[in-house]
């Protein structure tokens, strides 16, 4: 009997170490850098446009919307109009009702969660308020992400588009080669310039809605040169070189500038959360002893100035530390 189980614990065994195996090699075959490089070259080749097949939208406005009525609503708004720029500049999927449903749940869930605790009305509906801003932050941390990793992005492309033109392309076959060789999220970007041109949209109107959708000043260097060669001729190779240059030089004074400054930020982080771990740790310890705060008027008027110097500190903090280069 022990025999027995023992040798069906190291078949077991076994068999989830070559299952776990196999899944890898199956996703590394398929999913792998390996295999999308592979399918990269063979799109290239085929002449085709695009990543396996993905649809690109080229549209002039998006909807917000996948009802008419709503989206005709949700168009009227101004700061809406923002939040879709937002939301296109993050690189998501999410159209603006989607987005505000997803705030309006995480609203709705914090608040009737804390229903269950003894708060007072104003600190749940604060916690409330903080859980509807969530998807907004998290948002702005996406954007904030990918401009960045486009622009560590931009001198290799610079680079690849002046190696092209001086191998004899034409910039239209430059976008199509940038947009297929180029990892994400910068080749996206060149290929949506690319669609555009091909449905008649101008080329200058084309690289514009490009620096739209990417906000960054180095890109926008890359674009005006390229519209000023085109109406006044020059070297756009020799050019898109010491963009390049420019901008490798400036991200490394960014680095150099965020290396010395990784003390204050450090700082900055443990000044602001440390209320809030003291509260947590007082709250496990000693719950009613701090529940003082929020039962007793005068310890719900502290808790008021205490939020409000801690608003001003991080707000000064983040003056201080925040270095534009």
């Amino acid at each position: 009997m022990d025999l027995l189980f023992y040798s069906f614990t190291v078949f077991l065994f076994a068999a989830v170490i070559l299952l776990i195996e196999g899944v890898y090699l199956w996703w590394s075959s398929t999913h792998g850098k390996a295999a999308q490089r592979i399918a990269r070259r063979l799109q290239v080749m085929s002449g085709g446009v695009g990543r396996a097949g993905e649809r690109i939208s080229i549209l002039k406005q998006r909807r917000f919307s996948a009802h008419d009525g709503v989206d005709r609503l949700l168009q009227q708004v101004k700061p809406l109009q923002r939040l879709d720029a937002l939301l296109v500049q993050a690189g998501s999927t999410l159209t603006v009702e989607r987005f505000l449903g997803c705030s309006l749940a995480s609203f709705l869930l914090v608040f009737i969660a804390s229903a269950r605790w003894p708060l007072p009305p104003a600190l749940r509906f604060l916690a409330a308020l903080f859980a509807l801003s969530v998807p907004y932050f998290l948002l702005r941390r996406a954007r904030k992400r990918r401009l960045s990793r486009i622009e560590y992005q931009l001198p290799d492309a610079a680079d690849f588009i002046a190696r092209a033109l001086r191998a004899g392309h034409s910039f239209t076959n430059v976008l199509q080669i940038v947009g297929n060789e180029l990892p994400e999220p910068l080749s996206s970007e060149f290929r949506v310039a690319r669609e555009e041109i091909n449905y008649g949209v101008p080329m200058d109107e084309a690289l514009h809605n490009m620096a739209e959708r990417i906000p960054l000043t180095d890109l926008r260097y890359l674009i005006i040169a390229v519209l000023i060669q085109r109406e006044s001729g020059g070297n756009l190779a020799e050019i898109l070189g010491n963009i390049s240059t420019i901008i490798r030089s400036r991200l490394k004074l960014v680095a150099q500038v965020r290396v010395l400054s990784a003390e204050g930020r450090m700082s900055a982080w443990i000044l602001g959360l440390l209320p809030f771990a003291v509260a947590l740790v007082l709250a496990l310890v000693n719950p009613k002893y701090v529940s003082m705060l929020w039962t007793d008027p005068s310890g719900v008027r502290m808790l008021w100035y205490a939020a409000g110097m801690i608003l001003f500190g991080v707000v000064w903090l983040r003056r201080v530390i925040r270095i534009r280069v």
